[in-house]
């Protein structure tokens, strides 16, 4: 296989419908256009399910904001509504789906999500758990929920909000979310996603305002997070504001990559295959203004960038040997561009 489907979300403030599809062909290493695949408002993240049956959307009508679901036909990628629940109020920033459970994340009211599916994939109105408190930075005036996902095994789910410096985890006891562990970052550094290492019970935090991954040991018994390392993941003397965005790290557990808002790029890092500390190894140009998300694709010979401001999608070549990325000609159109996920 060769030709794989890849998927955008995108704010719809502009010129954007939606969710937008298009293809990566590893063969003659090119990307197709972007078509509309699901007119959505304000789909900004998308994930799938386990087994890429269905799409999850954050979604936004009027005053009213939440999740939509969408059957997948892996043939020809196209996407088929199912169902959406929103309420009332801004719509969620993070969606992640695993087993019968969806969890969502709202920046603007500092909420937590659980909702449950059916085996066709719709899904039920969500439950709802409030953060409270605040931190020193301007943009910590409240809770600013921002990750929400499972750990590997399924066992918790994990929270980073960004306004109140807070990794938090929880259980899942019937339509609840219980806490069990928080791990608290430094003030005003604001922690956004986070991300699991394929095989060491190790897991990394990247910070938005401070631009620093947090490299941690995880107990999966207990739920707890212990910090081991810290490390820039923007240049030293890059004094403009730079809003870390994304975190991802290959299958292999070798590299991890983060996204730089401002200074405009992706950064690499070699992972310690005994410790799992990282080792800075270079800042790559995102090819466009504010890459707000970047994917693997998945041979992960490729990283696509997608740059918000600019409203496009960037083809890197990988090294799996180096890590290496090498920005490639392959740029295509997708309007106010936010999210990218492959349909592997």
């Amino acid at each position: 296989m060769s030709k794989y489907f890849g998927y955008a979300g995108t704010y719809t403030r502009k010129t954007s419908q939606g969710v937008y599809r298009f293809t990566l062909d590893t063969e003659t290493e090119q990307l197709s256009a972007a078509e509309v695949a699901a007119v959505l408002g304000n789909p900004t993240y998308i994930n799938f399910n386990e087994n890429q049956d269905n799409l999850y959307a954050v979604a936004q009508e009027g005053d009213m904001g939440g999740i939509n679901a969408l059957r997948v036909d892996k043939t020809n990628g196209e996407l088929q509504p199912v169902n959406g629940q929103l309420v009332e109020g801004n719509p969620p920033c993070y969606v992640e789906a695993a087993d019968n459970m969806v969890v969502t994340g709202n920046y603007h009211k500092g909420t937590i999500g659980l909702h449950f599916t059916y085996e066709n994939g719709e899904v039920e109105q969500g439950y709802f758990t409030q953060h409270e408190g605040s931190g020193p930075h301007e943009r910590q005036e409240k809770p600013h929920v921002h990750f929400t996902g499972f750990t590997p095994d399924k066992k918790y789910v994990v929270v980073a909000d960004l306004g109140t410096d807070r990794l938090v985890t929880y259980k899942v006891e019937d339509t609840s979310l219980v806490e069990v562990s928080t791990f608290y970052t430094n003030p005003g550094s604001g922690p956004r996603h986070i991300v699991f290492h394929p095989s060491k019970p190790i897991a990394y935090l990247l910070t938005e305002l401070t631009s620093e991954v947090i490299v941690l040991d995880y107990n999966s018994e207990t739920g707890t997070f212990t910090e081991k390392q810290t490390i820039l993941a923007k240049p030293a003397d890059f004094k403009e504001t730079n809003d870390a965005s994304a975190i991802h790290i290959t299958s292999d557990g070798k590299f991890l990559y983060t996204g730089n808002r401002g200074h405009n790029s992706i950064t690499s890092f070699h992972v310690d295959e005994n410790s799992g500390e990282l080792t800075f190894l270079a800042f790559t140009p995102s090819g466009g203004e504010w890459p707000r998300d970047f994917v693997l694709d998945p041979t992960e010979q490729f990283l696509v960038a997608t740059n918000q401001h600019s409203g496009n999608a960037v083809l890197f070549k990988r090294d799996g040997e180096t890590g290496e990325l090498t920005e490639t000609d392959q740029v295509i159109d997708v309007p106010e561009a936010v999210c990218v996920k492959f349909l592997s």
